[in-house]
């Protein structure tokens, strides 16, 4: 099966966790602690520095900040 960047316009999903944390003005070490990871975990997905995200934290993250997965992650074509 052919990686969806190669030949296909490709593109990629990104987390836009900063945004919904300013929004609903949550800290950090908050968010963290509800979630059950660690601060720098959460300071590596607010800046896209990882490759995926486990759907059990994506919907730890979307209740701690009662939103729904769309909320969080935009697709951008390249």
């Amino acid at each position: 099966m052919p990686d969806l960047d190669e030949g296909q316009g490709g593109g990629r999903v990104i987390l836009r966790l900063d945004v919904m944390m300013a929004r609903r003005k949550v800290r950090g070490r908050d968010l963290a602690e509800r979630v059950g990871i660690t601060e720098q975990n959460l300071s590596l997905l607010k800046s896209g520095k990882v490759k995926g995200v486990r759907f059990e934290t994506l919907a730890k993250l979307c209740q701690a900040l009662d939103c729904q997965p769309g909320d969080l992650l935009e697709f951008e074509a390249e």
